[in-house]
This record gives C-alpha cells, structure tokens and sequence, in this order.
C-alpha cells in the first residue's frame, strides 16, 4: 500500500506525500504495467466519514496512492517537512487526461448520473481532441445484481482502458474499488464530483477561491442542505482530533 510514494499519518489514515505533477507521472507509469490498483483522494469530510465507520475501517489499507484533496490535508504534511501540493479530483482528472495526448492512456468513465459520462466524453474530447476515451458507464445507484457487476467488468476489461474513472460518490466508489481492483487490469480512481465539475452538471468554485482555500466555502453555498453537516460539523471534529492526536503523542 503506498508503494509509489512516502506517506505521513493522518489520524490513522496514510496519505501520499506528493505534488499534482507526481501524481500524474506515476499514474502514467501504471498504464503500462496491467496491474489492477486504486487510488482515493481524499479530503477532510471523506476522511472523517470513513474513519467514523468502522466497516471503512480497512478501506484505505491496499490503496495505491491516497492523494491530500484538502487543504488542511496538505497543511499537516508541509508541517511534516513533505513537499506535499493539492491533489484534488478536477485537477487530477483534467491533468492526467490532457497529459494522455503524450502518454497514450486511454480512458474509462464508470459513474454519476445516466447521461452524464457521456457528456464528460465530449467535453475532454472536445478540450483535447485525439484523446481515446474507450467507455463510458453510469451504473444504476441501486446495488448491482451478480450478473450486472460481471459485465460490468468484462466491459472495463475489454475496452482496452489504462484508468478507469470512477465518479460514483464516497465512500460508495471506494467501497467499489476496493472490492474490484484484483478483477480488474486498469488504475481505478475514485474522483467523484469530478464527473459533475468536468459535464457542467455543477458549478465549481471560481479559481480564486481555489487559489484561496475557500473553495469548501462556495459548495456549502452551493449545496447547503447537502452538505452542511460536511462542512460546518465534520470539519471542527477534524480539527479537535488533529490538535489531541498532537498533545497525546508528544
């Protein structure tokens, strides 16, 4: 787990000591190799949701790559002395995407609502004409039957993809990655919002408030019945945990 890169401890969660570029680069090095792997970005509210679920407990333990989304995740890692950067899901999708123009991946899209993968494949293919997206996919929210979820593996497998998309919601696409990545030969990454930001489907935050750290601000506005318990209660026990986790280990 983690192989690709040193890791710092996050309340018991290792995350990726790595800038946007690196991440990208290693990704590319996987496209070659056909092994089945997964990589979780993850942010303050997904990391407290996961690690306040004890039958997540155990998610994160083969992941390949656990990228710092947000910025107090990437804050602990500088105060550790790593050159750590923001590695969300837009910015990952758009950069290893545009970069595939030269490193030749090919591209699967498994997740958000019916219609909107689609969508997502005209827009980079739009953005970055001769990038080769092999498939798209927007599985129903229900459970999948046995069956279903075979062919929906032997579709990802025989599409010939490098990287496989995954936009289905967290911890949801974890939990789906985890359980598929040994069946699998591509990267799996779980980006989820990233299916909506990319279609249009929502509005992101302006750059300047990416640039800001704020941009957790403009989605509670955004969505705030959605995620108001994300943001203004998720979001302090986080800080409560980070500032006695410190006290208890000194």
């Amino acid at each position: 787990m983690n192989a690709a890169f040193t890791s710092y401890d996050v309340l018991g969660v290792p995350i990726s000591a790595l800038t946007l570029d690196s991440a990208c680069s290693t990704i590319e090095t996987w496209g070659s190799d056909k092994v089945g792997r997964f990589v979780c970005v993850r942010d303050v509210a997904s990391l407290m949701a996961i690690i306040s679920d004890p039958d997540l407990s155990g998610v994160h333990d083969d992941a390949a790559m656990i990228t710092p989304d947000g910025m107090p995740l990437v804050m602990l890692g500088k105060l550790k002395g790593f050159k750590v950067e923001r590695t969300c899901g837009p910015d990952l999708m758009d950069h290893v995407i545009a970069r595939s123009l030269k490193s030749g991946l090919r591209h699967y899209f498994y997740g958000g609502k019916e219609g909107v993968p689609e969508t997502l494949a005209k827009v980079f293919e739009q953005k970055y004409p001769r990038i080769r997206v092999v498939g798209v996919e927007s599985p129903p929210f229900r459970p999948l039957t046995k069956e279903e979820d075979d062919d929906a593996v032997q579709r990802i497998l025989a599409s010939g993809a490098d990287v496989v998309w995954v936009g289905i919601s967290s911890p949801k696409q974890e939990i789906w990655m985890r359980d598929h990545y040994k069946r699998l030969t591509q990267t799996l990454i779980g980006v989820g919002a990233a299916f909506d930001f990319h279609s249009g489907a929502v509005t992101r935050a302006p750059r300047w408030m990416q640039r800001c750290s704020l941009e957790w601000l403009h989605r509670l506005i955004s969505e705030p019945k959605r995620l108001w318990r994300r943001y203004l209660i998720l979001a302090p026990k986080f800080v409560f945990l980070i500032i006695f986790d410190s006290i208890r280990t000194k």
